[in-house]
């Protein structure tokens, strides 16, 4: 049974690497563990699908090694199929695409599934939910991005609450949030009906352990006040 598969209800926490001190990755990893994160969030950038060049397989590979927290990789780059197998390889358990530049989404999530990963698609802000209506059946998640992809520490684009509660109209499939997520933010996100908080900067500007316990806290706190 995969990662997403097992969220259910759960809030749970991820610590986005995009943030962390890449001279001491696995211990900031390790650091947002002892918070409670029981998922790292791997952000790829080529250059090309966002300004941004961050990590490859290499770091990842070396990160899965490091680290006994499952790790999903959010390919933010133009060519996804082209790294499917080497993210693979290097054993992360989920991979994530953005289905505006996915030439042939069926193809890609399917290719990502027959490996036995589980498959996401990301949603840039301007991009609405009924782009992945057709291929619900072929997701294992969803990524809500409350910011626009690229770079961390922007700021948070409320209106996305909205969009998290549409796609749970649509589906019961697990719904990750990524960018902005703060101990601010993150209730507004679980009251919407999302349970997967990515948190990059909001963890790492201080103690991670502190700051993604604040978070994953936050956001319990907010479905217990909905569930009663």
């Amino acid at each position: 049974m995969g990662f997403f598969e097992k969220v259910g209800d759960r809030v749970v926490g991820a610590p986005s690497i995009l943030a962390a001190d890449f001279a001491y990755l696995a211990e900031e990893v390790r650091r947002a563990q002892n918070g409670g994160a029981e998922l790292v969030h791997f952000d790829v950038m080529d250059n090309h699908y966002v300004p941004n060049l961050t990590v490859g397989p290499a770091v990842a590979a070396a990160l899965v090694r490091a680290t006994s927290l499952p790790v999903d990789a959010h390919l933010q780059v133009e060519r996804p199929d082209s790294l499917i197998p080497a993210f693979v390889e290097a054993g992360v358990v989920s991979i994530c695409v953005q289905p505006e530049v996915t030439i042939h989404l069926h193809r890609t999530l399917n290719a990502i599934r027959a490996t036995g990963l589980e498959a996401g698609a990301a949603l840039n802000p301007s991009t609405p939910p009924e782009i992945l209506e057709w291929a619900l059946p072929h997701l294992d998640y969803v990524n809500v991005m409350s910011v626009n992809p690229g770079f961390g520490g922007q700021e948070f684009i409320p209106e996305m609450a909205d969009k998290v509660r549409r796609l749970r109209e649509m589906t019961d499939l697990p719904i990750q949030v990524d960018g902005g997520i703060t101990e601010r933010t993150a209730p507004l996100m679980v009251e919407a009906g999302a349970r997967v908080l990515v948190a990059g900067s909001a963890v790492y500007r201080g103690d991670p352990a502190t700051e993604m316990r604040k978070v994953i806290e936050a956001g319990r706190r907010a479905a217990e006040q909905q569930y009663g």
